[in-house]
């Protein structure tokens, strides 16, 4: 193994989330702070098998580079139309 040095950010690539019930309150929380956003507040659809999963969503930095998610889940819907499912398509090579 190599002996690599830790060079700033430490948490280069790394994410955690953080399920809130409320997500108002923390973001209240940290701009109270003067912490600053690193991600402003969004909403998100992520697939999940047939169905999309909603949440709202922010992200802040850490002073070592660690990125924190604090998220809200805004409930379900049945996947868009707007992206169909593929996967089960058959392609031809004739």
């Amino acid at each position: 193994m190599g002996d690599w040095p830790l060079e700033p950010p430490l948490g280069r690539g790394i994410n955690f989330e953080v399920q809130v019930e409320n997500l108002d309150p923390a973001l209240q929380r940290i701009m109270s702070a003067g912490w600053p956003i690193f991600v402003e507040p969004e909403e998100k659809w992520y697939r999940a098998g047939d169905i999309e999963i909603g949440v709202r969503q922010f992200l802040v930095q850490d002073p070592d580079g660690y990125l924190l998610r604090l998220q809200q889940e805004i409930g379900e819907r049945p996947v868009s139309q707007a992206y169909p499912d593929r996967s089960r398509e058959v392609r031809s090579s004739v």
